[in-house]
């Protein structure tokens, strides 16, 4: 029986890249986003663009209920819609604060909480969130982004363990550097807003390695294969890596101390 899949954050990078290649392997994939008008190229692939805001709850309802009615459950989840508020944490307004954590951690934990019924009634599911090196390891001027990437790892862990038993699968991804939207958009917004504050000497010297880095990064698809790879094993891992000096960075974040590791993220931020 054909799976169904809901894609959020599919209208650019990983997000778009994954429905794509779910969507030619077999699967019934819906694609959700904000901007709509970006997704209107998945139809020619079978997928089915819906308008979702995550941070709107009626957005987010009227999203699964049109699929339960359509297709009767979503089967597998992906929770990869999210962005990078940049900026030093003395300069991030309040505001920003509760938006970066209202996409990436409220509006895909409300999304799940939705999802789950259905997936218990049918003893299965697949539940991938999509977390980043970045939930393991925080990298200066992205305190926000990382704290709702930590966040995830640790929702993700605990909804393992309670749903385990209805033979649902809990499973997070952790990109490094891919091709996508995401980069551009952290460096606009660290740059408005601590580019001309105390920390703009620093801010400066982070967009410009960042920017070195942009250009070695692979595409999405890499993180896409990752996923499908996740969904179909019986036994999945608990995380899948991949992406630009994921695996290296990790591994360094499990061998060095805290201060050792401090010192080789600022050595690069020059």
């Amino acid at each position: 029986m054909t799976k169904t899949v809901l894609v959020t954050g599919a209208s650019a990078g990983i997000g778009k890249a994954t429905a794509i290649y779910l969507a030619q392997s077999g699967y019934n994939v819906y694609g959700a986003a904000r901007r709509t008008e970006k997704m209107q190229d998945l139809v020619n692939y079978g997928i089915k663009p819906i308008a979702l805001d995550v941070t709107k709850d009626e957005s987010v309802v009227a999203c699964v209920e049109q699929i339960f009615k359509e297709a009767g459950s979503i089967d597998v989840l992906i929770n990869n819609a999210g962005f990078g508020s940049y900026g030093a944490i003395e300069d991030v307004t309040m505001q920003d604060a509760k938006y970066q954590l209202d996409v990436n951690v409220f509006g895909a934990m409300r999304l799940t909480q939705l999802a789950l019924p259905k997936m218990r009634e049918n003893n299965y599911g697949k539940v991938v969130n999509i977390s980043s090196v970045g939930g393991k390891i925080a990298f200066p001027f992205g305190g926000w982004y990382h704290a709702s990437k930590f966040a995830m790892e640790a929702l993700s862990d605990a909804m393992r363990a309670e749903v385990k038993q209805f033979g649902i699968d809990v499973i997070v991804v952790e990109p490094g550097g891919t091709k996508s939207e995401w980069g551009d958009i952290a460096v606009e917004s660290l740059m408005r807003v601590s580019g001309k504050t105390a920390y703009a000497r620093l801010a400066a010297a982070f967009r410009k390695s960042f920017t070195q880095m942009a250009g070695n990064v692979p595409g999405p698809i890499v993180i896409a294969k990752l996923i499908k790879k996740g969904i179909e094993a019986n036994k999945p891992k608990t995380r899948y890596v991949g992406g630009y000096m994921a695996k290296p960075m990790l591994f360094l974040r499990k061998i060095l101390s805290d201060k050792m590791l401090e010192s080789v993220i600022m050595s690069q931020v020059k």
